[in-house]
């Protein structure tokens, strides 16, 4: 397994991002599973205005951004890439974030 000097948090950071998707998805939802049932359940009540969700979107970019700084951070502190492949990296995973 490559990586861990971060404990793998970065994998965290992403399910967090992951969380604040699904309540962008879920807020306001009309969506039915096939039960007829609201998708999201009934325990689902938030009606966050689009400025908000529209703060939340970026979070969630940001978060998964920082994420994926983290991982090439701990694949080069961890020896699984060398300084070249770590610029490499970073050129293409995190900034294709921008």
């Amino acid at each position: 397994m490559s990586g861990g000097y971060f404990d793998y948090g970065q994998f965290q950071m992403g399910d967090i991002a992951a969380q604040i998707e699904e309540v962008i998805r879920a807020n306001d939802s009309t969506e039915k599973d096939e039960y007829g049932d609201d998708e999201y359940g009934d325990d689902v009540s938030w009606h966050w205005s689009p400025e908000t969700v529209e703060r939340f979107k970026e979070a969630e970019h940001t978060i998964r951004q920082a994420a994926e700084m983290v991982q090439r951070i701990d694949w080069l502190l961890s020896g699984d890439d060398g300084e070249d492949t770590f610029m490499t990296r970073w050129d293409e995973e995190v900034r294709g974030y921008y």
